[in-house]
Order: structure tokens, then sequence, then C-alpha cells
């Protein structure tokens, strides 16, 4: 009989706990190369769930999927300065191939803006090929000195959708549409609510004019960049010559934005919703919606075979009925995983036609619930558990969101709760670097929506306009 595995407690040592629970959930493994991870099937079909929401989204925005190299000639790659300073500490370069020194270096990519615009420059000409929005489901590499199974990895899956516009004003709805995209798929499909708002200058990605961020808190209080959107501006056109001639025969650079979410997305939802007994993920992105977990003893083909039976009305359900597995190991196991809904079948139930139906997330007590009622019941236990898991992250954010009047006060929130920390600040990158250097709290974002006041910097005590919110990012 296999013994069921310790699992560290959530609230004792988080990074333990989450490292142990990656491997016990069978979500992912370490890779032979270091920093690298291998996704494991699990892991993977919740990133295939993904996948599928936002590509839905995407193509219903006029977005199209294509596929660019893997290699930047590094000749190219070095053309916009501000994006190359920026990744240059994160490149792996390829520097021989075919067993000769190559007189070009390839640069794995950390991102495809260069190899992809280069492709635009020759395939804009007119009015007529704009809006260009293009997407890619693919790797990227990031030489990363400190790694993180989903959270910070050498290699990462991702996607990452480039558009090219005749205007700035389209160009910037495209930015808006793509952070509120995510915004959608992180509360609707992950259950996680978190904060949209702009990075500062410092924060921003290389090459970009303005970028716009999804952030989140997590259970040690935290602060983790979720996904981005990014308003390129005209830098990246004038470098490349992605220009076209307008209606009017003139000649015109074009606009650009760029938007990425990537499989750190799986890394917040083990830490956002699980607990000290392992995963629990929401319906719309778990594998498995429901585990039929049958007490085994004396009538265990007759028990299987009301289960089958349950299996098949249900046309969405996993059996576990491993006999080398004792039933608590088996529930252990369904828990672990994460499953939102479990049906325990034993021999009562199968004589009353019935199945007792438990929960992953804590709160939600167990039914009896009739067979013929199953289809129907399940269902609606599904929406509630996605909807409750919502409600419970929307609490934990507004928990967790703090103002601070005073340098003094923002250092004790840093010291004790951590979260948000709602500020004043200069804009200043001076005051930003020196209280990063103090507490650790590095600017997250402002609200999109955020108005202008009158206030005094959190730091300095300068005159400020906007209120910022700042967090130890993870």
């Amino acid at each position: 009989m296999q013994e069921k595995k310790l699992l560290p407690k959530k609230s004792k040592d988080i990074s333990k706990w989450y490292l142990a629970l990656i491997e016990q959930a069978k979500l992912a493994d370490y890779g032979p190369a270091k920093g690298t991870m291998i996704i494991r099937p699990y892991g993977y079909a919740i990133w295939e769930n993904v996948v599928a929401a936002m590509d839905a989204e995407f193509k219903k925005s006029g977005a199209v999927n294509a596929y660019f190299p893997l290699f930047i000639p590094n000749s190219l790659f070095v053309k916009e300065k501000e994006h190359v300073e920026g990744f240059a500490p994160e490149t792996a370069v390829v520097t021989y191939g075919g067993g000769e020194k190559l007189k070009d270096p390839l640069v794995v990519r950390p991102t495809s803006e260069m190899i992809m615009y280069e492709a635009y420059a020759r395939w804009i000409s007119s009015w007529r090929d704009l809006p260009m929005v293009i997407n890619q489901w693919n790797n990227v590499v990031r030489w990363e000195k400190r790694t993180y199974p989903f959270l910070r990895t050498s290699e990462f899956l991702w996607q990452e959708g480039h558009g090219a516009h005749a205007t700035r004003q389209e160009n910037w709805e495209r930015v808006l549409w793509g952070i509120e995209t995510y915004a959608k798929i992180y509360r609707d499909f992950f259950a996680i609510d978190g904060l949209v708002g702009r990075k500062s200058e410092s924060e921003k990605f290389a090459g970009a004019d303005t970028t716009l961020t999804f952030e989140l808190i997590t259970p040690d209080g935290k602060a983790l960049q979720s996904c981005t959107s990014h308003d390129l501006g005209q830098n990246f056109s004038k470098t490349l010559d992605i220009s076209f001639q307008d209606k009017d025969g003139k000649n015109q650079f074009v606009w650009q934005n760029s938007w990425g979410f990537s499989t750190r997305s799986i890394g917040a939802l083990v830490l956002v919703h699980g607990d000290d007994n392992g995963l629990i993920l929401p319906p719309k992105l778990a594998p498995i919606k429901v585990a039929i977990v049958p007490v085994l003893g004396k009538k265990d083909e007759e028990v299987l075979k009301y289960c089958e039976k349950i299996k098949e009305s249900l046309g969405f359900a996993e059996i576990f009925a491993d006999s080398e597995k004792s039933f608590g190991f088996r529930i252990n196991e369904v828990e672990i995983k994460g499953i939102p809904v479990r049906l325990e079948i034993g021999t009562r139930e199968m004589q009353e036609k019935t199945a007792t139906v438990g929960f992953r997330f804590p709160g939600m007590e167990k039914k009896l619930v009739r067979f013929t009622e199953l289809p129907e019941k399940i269902d609606e236990f599904l929406v509630q558990v996605q909807d409750k898991m919502l409600e419970n992250s929307k609490k934990f954010l507004a928990d967790n969101i703090r103002e601070a009047k005073t340098f003094d006060e923002f250092k004790e929130i840093m010291k004790t709760k951590r979260g948000f920390i709602k500020a004043f600040w200069c804009e200043d990158p001076k005051c930003e670097a020196s209280i990063k250097e103090e507490t650790k709290a590095s600017t997250r974002l402002k609200l999109l929506d955020a108005k202008r006041e009158k206030g005094v910097c959190i730091y300095c005590g300068r005159k400020a306009e906007y209120i910022w919110y700042f967090g130890q990012a993870y």
C-alpha cells in the first residue's frame, strides 16, 4: 500500500510548500539544464485550458496566429538600443554552429519584437496592409540567475501578440484591449482579482513608451506582475523602417504594440488558491473537474459499475479506483490535484442511486444528490465553486491594500503585512530607487483611472500629483 507524502504547511513555509506541491501534484519537474523546467502532463493540461480561453479572445479581436524563428541575428537584435540594453543581462547567444564560429552570433529570443518586425517591414507598404496584428504561442529564453518553477525560469512558454497600426489612437486601443483581455482571463478563468495600471518609467518594458500591467498579491504579501501590454509608439518602426503610404499618398511610420501572458500564471494559480492539502483549481481551468472516488469493499464490481454509469452520465469525470491505494490515499490524491468536485460512492450510494458530493473549496458542505439529478447539479456546483473562488480573491485583494501617509508607516507595513501600499510619489526615479533600497518595495503601478490629486511624495516630501501602488516583487 502506498503511503501519503506529507505536504509542508503553507502557513509555516510557503516556499517549501510551493515546491513540494509542484512535485506532488505532478505539475512540473526540473530540467537537466540549470534553471529549466519540464512541464508535466497535468501542468500542461492546465496551460492548454488557458491557451484555449485566450486564443478564442485573440481571434475574436481579429488577431491571427503565426510562428517566427527562435534565433535572432545579433546584428538585427542590437538595432533598437533601449531594447537591447534592457535584455542584455538575460540574453543567451549562440556563437558556434555546425562546428564553426558564427560571423553574426544568434540571440536566442528573449522576446520577438526584432525578429517579427523585420518581417513587418517587408510585409507592410500601404494603409491597406494595416492593421497587422499577429500572435504567436512560443517559448522564450531569459538567462535568469535566480529561478523558481513557473514563476521565474530560464525558458518559459507564453504568447506574444504584436500589432502595427496606422494611427496612435488605434494603437492605444489595442494596448488597452490587451490588458483588459488579460484581466478578464484572470478574473473569469483563474478566479484571481488584481489591479490594472501603468508601470513607472524605470519599470516599463525596454523599448516601450508605456507599459500596462495586471498585478496581484500572493498569500505571503508579495506583488506579482502577471502579464503586460506595451505601447511601443514608433520606436521600432523608425529603427526598422516599418512604414506605409497613407490614403493621401504620404509615407508614415506605423504605431506598434506588444502584449504577453506566460506560464508564470500557473505559478500564480498555485500560490493564490492552494492550501495545506494541495491545489485548489477553479473549474474552468481544472483538467479534471469531477473525481469519482469509490469506497472499495465486498461489492467492488457493483460499485465500480455504478461509478462508470455516473461517469457516462456526466460526460466529464475521472474515476480514482486503484485497489493498491486506500480510500484515504485516493481522497488525498484528489485533494493534492485540486479537483473541484468529488463524488464518494460506496454500497449505500449504489443501492440508493445517489452520490455523496464533496468540494475542494473550503467551507462548502457535502451534499447527497440523486443519480438522475447529478448532471444538472454538478453544473450548478461548478459555477458556484468558480464564483466563490473569485469572491474570495476579491476580498483578499481588498484586505491587502493599505494606505501610507508617512514613510514610517510605509516601512512598518513592509516589515509586517506587506501587500499593496498606496502612497503619493513624486515620480522621481531617485526616490523610487531609495524606497526600494530601504524597504524592498518597488513601484507596481498607477491605476489606469487614477485622478490627479494634491499630495506630497511619501519619501522626499516634494509635490506629488498621483497615488502609486508599491509592493515587494515576487
